[in-house]
């Protein structure tokens, strides 16, 4: 049965495993809801719960979900009829779906849990590596070993899961904005080939997916939004023709912009001409954002078409052992005292190992938190007096790395002066989970779901390799015009959000003012942006032009060490890229400087 209402209001109560516990309970008590959505898998997240369910085979799944999260509203979620939809089930659905239903008996509540299946494709993994599939970002052939193979279902299975009467539905991998477009379909009665509300509903959850970064968190202009201890988790109130509005419960903190809700529009996709997700491939350069009122913030429509027969698996595998450590160094030349430090440690182990027999570290990174090592060439901060060292190492035994983690400690008494380790102890060693990609046709992945015992298979559209893309929108040439210039900082003529992709890091920038679009394109060449990153992007750079919201999209390749559990680098998921390029100079005419300075 649909929901009558003119509008459904979706609650996103977690951006990822880890989330705040005040999100479930906020949204509940204030929102007003008709669903209550959690996001938990990340492609990190999906290497955790491997790594967990190979010690314990009873987990797997998103724990906080049940035991903070479920525990905190199951009562209050119940007496209002709110119903709930999870990726929580990481990669044992079925255990999740158990720990919930325990939780519910023992407050002694009737609940009806539907568990989606089908994602778990590990037992495929044999036939595909001899059929040839490879990796579809490095072309590196499947492993002979893997902890996990999951692909990314759609937002199909939850709507029939809801249609026959869940009262929570639980899924293990499926699109992040697949539990709020799953809903949506169900509550409005969305067939699979209406493609353009599909794509509205998936951007609609791709909005709320991460949290409150779309009710101020994250922002380019932090410092202007308010009561960061009470921020507001967002809300969207969907209408049936596939628009729209963001807001957040009243009272909260945070704000409500459309700058920030278009920062989140451009977080972590490709080209936003093709975003392809299983349900739908949509388009999302034409969407508008407008500010309605102090707490509303009107989105859509979007575009889409049929969806590709194809699902994006997202697997793992245990290439060896990973150690990370740390310690500050205090006084004159700080930085220089932690750099020879570090060498050091990976001289003497390096040699250590080498006696023994041992093989070499698989690799090894050294970085110095303070003095700006991200930056490379851009660094500022060479004189700095408090600095902290990271040292990471890679080895296939984890006995190598053991002794690796003794020899930290030593540094304290033996070389530079000012060091010490506030954290203290040695570090530990774990098990590096590394993930990889490949297509899997849909038609090899049957998807059902358990409900009261019963299951039942869900049909999901095969989709087509043909696409009508829409050609890309090129903004108008730059006229410059007759006037001095002057350099200013990108952040002020734009805000900018980054993200990742695997080994890919995409940063959306939106001009502070439309006109101003294509003198950011005229300026921020992909060739400028790759000199800007050389230190630190080692492929392509591809740009994508939004006119709907005056924006561009940056898609550096090769740019993230390998990316999630892969990358040594302190920031793996390329949070701060964003933040570095804002701070690149470009020259800008006078007119232009003066309004900029207005803001």
């Amino acid at each position: 049965m649909t929901i009558a209402a003119k509008t459904v209001r979706i609650g996103g109560a977690s951006g990822f495993w880890g989330d705040s516990m005040v999100a479930a309970p906020q949204l509940v008590r204030g929102g007003r809801l008709d669903y209550l959505v959690f996001d938990y898998l990340a492609e990190t997240t999906m290497a955790i719960l491997a790594a967990a369910r190979a010690r314990k085979p009873e987990l797997g799944y998103a724990t906080d979900f049940v035991d903070i999260a479920m525990k905190s509203v199951l009562a209050e979620v119940k007496r209002q009829r709110i119903r709930v939809v999870s990726n929580a089930g990481g990669i044992h659905p079925q255990a999740c779906a158990a720990a919930l239903q325990a939780l519910a008996a023992s407050q002694g509540i009737a609940l009806r849990i539907a568990v989606v299946e089908g994602d778990d494709v590990s037992a495929q993994m044999p036939a595909l590596r001899a059929a040839g599939t490879r990796d579809m970002f490095t072309g590196e052939a499947l492993p002979e070993k893997v902890l996990s193979a999951n692909a990314y279902l759609g937002a199909k299975p939850i709507a029939a899961a809801l249609a026959a009467g869940a009262d929570v539905v639980i899924t293990g991998r499926c699109v992040d904005s697949a539990v709020t477009l799953g809903a949506l379909m169900h509550a409005f009665g969305w067939a699979d080939d209406d493609y353009d509300r599909l794509a509205s509903g998936s951007l609609a959850g791709h909005i709320i997916e991460c949290g409150c970064q779309a009710t101020g968190g994250l922002h380019t202009d932090w410092e202007d939004v308010p009561d960061w201890a009470h921020m507001g988790y967002p809300v969207v109130e969907c209408s049936a023709d596939g628009s729209f509005v963001v807001t957040k419960p009243a009272g909260t903190g945070g704000s409500m912009l459309r700058a920030n809700v278009a920062e989140q529009l451009l977080y972590e996709i490709g080209d936003p001409g093709d975003y392809q997700l299983p349900d739908v491939r949509c388009d999302f350069r034409f969407v508008e954002i407008t500010q309605l009122d102090a707490e509303r913030v009107q989105v859509g429509p979007a575009r889409g078409r049929a969806p590709t027969p194809h699902y994006k698996v997202s697997a793992t595998q245990l290439d060896g052992f990973r150690c990370a450590s740390s310690m500050v160094f205090i006084g004159i030349d700080a930085a220089k005292k932690a750099r020879r430090t570090g060498e050091a440690i990976f001289e003497r182990t390096g040699e250590i190992l080498k006696a023994q027999g041992q093989p070499p570290y698989t690799s090894t990174y050294l970085e110095v938190l303070g003095a700006e090592t991200l930056y490379g060439p851009h660094a500022r901060t060479a004189a700095a007096r408090e600095v902290m060292l990271r040292v990471v190492a890679n080895h296939p035994d984890k006995n190598a790395l053991a002794l690796f983690a003794r020899e930290i400690a030593p540094a304290g008494t033996s070389w530079a002066p000012g060091t010490t380790s506030p954290g203290g102890g040695r570090p530990a060693v774990s098990p590096l989970v590394k993930p990889f990609a490949f297509l899997l046709d849909k038609g090899a992945v049957p998807v059902a779901l358990w409900l009261d015992g019963q299951r039942q298979t869900v049909e999901v559209r095969a989709g087509t390799d043909q696409d009508a893309t829409v050609a890309a929108p090129q903004p108008p040439a730059w006229q410059e015009p007759d006037e001095p210039s002057e350099e200013l900082r990108l952040i002020d003529l734009a805000w900018a959000r980054s993200g990742d992709k695997g080994d890919i890091s995409n940063i959306g920038i939106v001009a502070r003012r439309p006109e101003w679009l294509p003198l950011l394109w005229d300026r921020l060449t992909p060739d400028v942006v790759a000199a800007y990153f050389a230190h630190l992007v080692h492929g392509r750079i591809e740009r994508f032009y939004l006119p709907g919201i005056a924006a561009m999209n940056l898609l550096l390749h090769a740019a993230l060490d390998g990316g999630g559990p892969s990358s040594m680098r302190m920031d793996p998921l390329g949070k701060g890229m964003a933040q570095m390029l804002l701070d690149i100079r470009i020259p800008v005419p006078a007119s232009v400087a003066r309004a900029a300075r207005r803001h």
